[in-house]
């Protein structure tokens, strides 16, 4: 499993991979996404991440992989550079969703808090997910192949559309692995379905 390691919270991405029993490992060059099976793109600054999408000359290589089939996870800022429109400051964003997401939707750093939601689909659905939310964007428009998993009154927070998952939150900085072992499960079908074709 790749995180890319330009900015935002790499570390506590791993570490959420290792508890879930996977193995994960930090991408700061493209060619070291010819090794992975699936990809988190973290939290941080959606402006510098993309800026170093591309000076590094990530852009075509993620939506190769993209165009592969390859489960990619965007969170937080991550779900920024994964859509298709963004309100307000255009910045690199890679396209690969049907979204178009609103910015810093619910205020300034200072007005970051903790929710309890709930996401159609992980794990033990049923029990409400600790979301942290930081300068967080929501998602305010989705196509027709997009599902909604998780809403709160400013617009969809989670949602799903085909191999990319979309986050509005910080599921890497709870004691939670339930959206890191969703998206390994992303990996794993993912995986299976390329042995079965024989790619």
């Amino acid at each position: 499993m790749g995180v890319l390691a330009l900015q935002g919270a790499v570390r506590e991405h791993l570490y959420m991979i290792e508890r879930c029993g996977a193995r994960g490992t930090g991408i700061k060059r493209p060619s070291g996404l010819s090794c992975v099976d699936g990809l988190i793109i973290p939290g941080g600054e959606s402006t510098t991440i993309g800026k170093l999408i591309d000076e590094y000359g990530f852009a075509g290589p993620i939506k190769k992989l993209a165009a592969l089939g390859v489960p990619i996870y965007g969170t937080c800022a991550g779900l920024i550079i994964v859509s298709r429109r963004v309100s307000g400051k255009h910045e690199m964003i890679l396209g690969l969703a049907d979204v178009a997401v609103e910015r810093n939707a619910f205020g300034r750093q200072v007005d970051s808090f903790e929710k309890d939601i709930h996401i159609q689909g992980i794990p033990d659905e049923d029990i409400s997910f600790r979301a942290l939310f930081i300068r967080a964007p929501v998602i305010k428009e989705m196509g027709p192949g997009a599902v909604e998993m998780s809403r709160l009154e400013q617009g969809v927070v989670m949602a799903r559309e085909g191999n990319v998952l979309l986050g509005a939150f910080h599921p890497e900085l709870t004691d939670d692995t339930r959206v890191h072992r969703y998206f390994l499960d992303m990996v794993a079908s993912a995986r299976g379905a390329k042995s079965d074709t024989g790619v």
